[in-house]
């Protein structure tokens, strides 16, 4: 799985580089997050950042679901950044649009995150 992640003004921008996410990475994606949202927690929320994913399936959709959860036990925030018409329509027809949050950049979900 090939993804970067820092921290930037106290808050994790976590980049998965794929176009995929699916039972392929999905996996190792909820192993990263989980570890990000429990173990790392020199952050005040994390962003996730799917700049290059154009499908998803439900392994991936139970992925933005997990991370959500975590976030929410641990007091942080949540967010998620995606492009692809394809994604974005997925999460709206799954109604996971009233469960995400769904910003439309990086810098977004940092002003949303931050409570500007």
């Amino acid at each position: 799985m090939n993804f970067t992640s820092s921290v930037d003004d106290g808050i994790m921008v976590f980049s998965l580089m794929e176009t995929k996410l699916d039972t392929g990475n999905s996996g190792s994606l909820k192993t990263e997050l989980t570890r990000a949202l429990t173990e790392n927690r020199n952050h005040s929320g994390l962003i996730l950042h799917l700049p290059e994913i154009e499908n998803c399936d439900s392994s991936g959709l139970s992925v933005l679901l997990v991370a959500n959860r975590l976030a929410v036990e641990k007091n942080s925030s949540f967010r998620i950044v995606a492009k692809s018409p394809k994604v974005l329509n997925l999460i709206k027809i799954t109604r996971l649009d009233e469960v995400l949050i769904v910003a439309e950049s990086v810098e977004k979900a940092k002003q949303q995150i931050k409570g500007f």
